[in-house]
């Protein structure tokens, strides 16, 4: 994609000198956005088992999609608490550092209200995924994994009646979607990979893959780096999103080893 990344995953730390062809990359990021108009007094408002609770009953088509694998609505409250203290924190923390270090031309097209309260939502939906999909410490199957592919649907229309601005639930409802459609849910042709979500969608990768979990033990962020620069390759990432991620690790790093 001409783009260079001269040792910025070398042996012995993360560089953060990506070079960039700018004239290769005048890539659209569809209109301006502008600023969320919805008031929060706390997100963990809606992340509660009450308000779970509530949101379930105001929306019938979530007893549809969970019919199957989840008939009586059982909420996991222990993968509700561990998502709240590790990742859905971690997500947002990361959205915030990539949205500080990119170029101040794409800084002022970010949406930062709506990006990281999805980030802290995204993920709600996993409440309703059987635990033994979702911490399986063996491979999905091929059911399971359409099982477990229908959480961030399940999060959307946990949150359609909340109040919550429909940028920020298409967020939620995507962040597993790229540039490419090849991600899930299904988006029809007019779907565009917006700025916004690419720095959602990046930061959630960023954050499952550093992480440990059942299945998988924790990468280091050079690993993790890697596996998502396959991204940038694949024309699913812009490279500024890609590079403003690996500066915001540089410097996290660096401020543990300090």
């Amino acid at each position: 994609m001409g783009t260079e990344i001269n040792r910025a995953l070398g042996v012995g730390a993360i560089q953060p000198n990506i070079y960039v062809n700018r004239s290769r990359f005048n890539i659209g990021f569809g209109r301006e956005l502008n600023a969320d108009t919805f008031e929060y007094s706390s997100l963990d408002r809606f992340a509660s088992e009450t308000a779970l609770q509530k949101m379930i009953k105001s929306n019938p088509k979530i007893k549809n999609i969970t019919k199957d694998f989840n008939p009586d609505l059982k909420l996991n409250i222990k993968e509700l608490n561990d998502l709240k203290h590790n990742h859905l924190k971690d997500t947002q923390n990361i959205v915030k550092g990539i949205t500080e270090n990119l170029p101040f031309a794409l800084k002022n097209r970010v949406d930062i209200q709506a990006v990281e309260d999805a980030a802290y939502l995204h993920d709600l939906g996993k409440v309703l995924i059987p635990p033994e999909i979702l911490n399986k410490p063996d491979k999905l199957n091929e059911y399971e994994i359409k099982i477990m592919h229908k959480h961030s649907e399940l999060s959307y229309e946990l949150l359609k009646n909340t109040g919550i601005n429909n940028k920020t639930l298409n967020l939620i409802r995507n962040h597993h979607q790229n540039a490419k459609k090849t991600g899930y849910p299904w988006v029809g042709k007019d779907f565009n990979a917006d700025l916004n979500l690419q720095i959602l969608s990046i930061a959630d990768k960023y954050s499952a893959l550093t992480e440990s979990r059942a299945y998988k033990k924790s990468m280091t962020p050079k690993q993790a780096l890697t596996i998502i620069y396959q991204d940038v390759k694949d024309g699913k990432l812009h490279p500024f999103v890609f590079k403003a991620l690996v500066n915001y690790a540089a410097d996290k790093n660096y401020a543990k080893v300090s």
